[in-house]
């Protein structure tokens, strides 16, 4: 495991283009598994998670050409076994997007538990049920056992929480399930409005993606397909703010202004200078104040990945900023850090954090626990006076491209360190 030593205190500017969205380009190769053709995704994101997925598929028998590019092509002739592989399945969420894809293609699926963020916290119960729903049946063993002997059958369900990779993964399944099927309270976050287009080109019918009411016309045999990914705008989110703390000027280029308009909204609130063009938002230095009380939601509200940065953005803020993320506890715990480095923080309950600013940040050594309170933690760094080292940074690196490389473009003073 490698660290990254920060010398902060330096304004960043420069422009930084992100890559594709990460959260679209995992159950799009997922996807690639319910086809014997040849898919092909370009944009692609270079980063540790895309890898792992890509990875998986080659080990369950896939030719798999591109890893590590921002092209990736796909054909999955054979589907050798119905287990991926554990280690890998260990490292990654997105290891239950394969159950649908498995279902359809071997009839059976034997799934490790999927690792990730907060693993311990996060269930697949949701999954599970939607596939129960089209006929799979959970069988006993280690980890995930499930079959579908008789292949999978469309079916109406309705969903308890508007989840994207429940919601998925219930895509998934229907795109190769017999007759129609209807999910009522989808998710309609951009990359499963992604999945939706991937699917109808490979032959499925799809409408009503982007609402909370999806039907699918399962396809008898799906077919290959090419798909662009669109730009990541979480990651586009998080250089913005990376900007906002340090004070300076980044024009972030990539992600769909669409997109972006609840980061600047959210920018905005804090009296962050910013201008939002089409695939284009300009960050200049400002003076942040306070947001008062910032909530995450469902699509179209603030993403959840976003609030650890936001947090560390209200640390540079004047006045009082309430956050609260009502989706996962140990996001905010790993901010905790914070604190050491002279932030004053308030840590209400495992889901709300007040943050008083602005307040002068000391470098420190910094634990990456999560992907996005790693990101978040580096920003701090990069505000802070003083040496700050952090590590991993390959917890990072699973959902950002070059970090490294971006940073030393920006005028940030980094180095990796094995």
């Amino acid at each position: 495991m490698s660290t990254l030593l920060i010398e902060g205190g330096r304004p960043l500017s420069g422009r930084v283009a992100v890559g594709g969205n990460k959260n679209a380009a995992l159950p799009l190769i997922a996807a690639c598994l319910l086809t014997d053709e040849a898919c092909v995704l370009t944009n692609v994101p270079r980063i540790g998670d895309v890898e792992v997925m890509a990875r998986l598929l080659a080990d369950l028998g896939a030719e798999v050409d591109g890893i590590g590019s921002t092209t990736l092509r796909i054909r999955c002739a054979r589907v050798e076994r119905d287990q991926p592989q554990s280690s890998l399945v260990g490292r990654l969420r997105g290891s239950v997007l394969l159950l649908g894809p498995l279902l359809a293609r071997r009839g059976s699926a034997r799934l490790a538990p999927p690792g990730g963020d907060f693993p311990a916290r996060r269930t697949i119960a949701m999954h599970l049920g939607a596939l129960r729903a089209m006929g799979a049946q959970e069988l006993e063993g280690e980890g995930h056992v499930l079959e579908a002997p008789n292949g999978l059958t469309g079916a109406s369900m309705y969903l308890e929480e508007a989840s994207v990779t429940g919601t998925e993964t219930a895509l998934l399944a229907a795109a190769a399930a017999r007759g129609a099927t209807e999910i009522r309270h989808a998710a309609c976050e951009p990359h499963v409005v992604e999945l939706c287009q991937f699917l109808r080109k490979m032959g499925a019918g799809v409408t009503g993606e982007g609402t909370h009411t999806i039907r699918v016309e399962g396809a008898a045999r799906l077919k290959g397909a090419t798909h662009r990914l669109g730009g990541d705008y979480i990651e586009a989110g998080s250089w913005a703010v990376v900007a906002a703390v340090t004070g300076g000027s980044i024009d972030v280029e990539g992600a769909r202004a669409a997109d972006m308009e609840v980061v600047a909204s959210v920018l905005r609130r804090m009296e962050v200078r910013c201008e939002l063009e089409e695939s284009r938002l300009r960050v200049e230095a400002s003076s942040p104040v306070g947001g008062s009380r910032i909530v995450t939601g469902l699509w179209p509200g603030v993403p959840s990945d976003l609030i650890s940065l936001v947090t560390v953005l209200a640390t540079q803020a004047t006045g009082r900023t309430l956050l609260h993320d009502w989706m996962y506890e140990l996001r905010l715990f790993a901010l905790e850090q914070l604190s050491g480095m002279g932030a004053d923080l308030f840590l209400c309950d495992p889901h709300r954090i007040i943050v008083t600013g602005p307040r002068r940040l000391r470098g420190r050594a910094l634990d990456t626990r999560d992907l996005r309170s790693g990101m978040a933690l580096a920003a701090a760094a990069l505000a802070a006076e003083g040496q700050s080292r952090l590590g991993p940074v390959e917890t990072v690196e699973r959902g950002y491209a070059d970090l490294v490389g971006n940073l030393q473009a920006l005028g940030a003073q980094v180095s990796r360190e094995a």
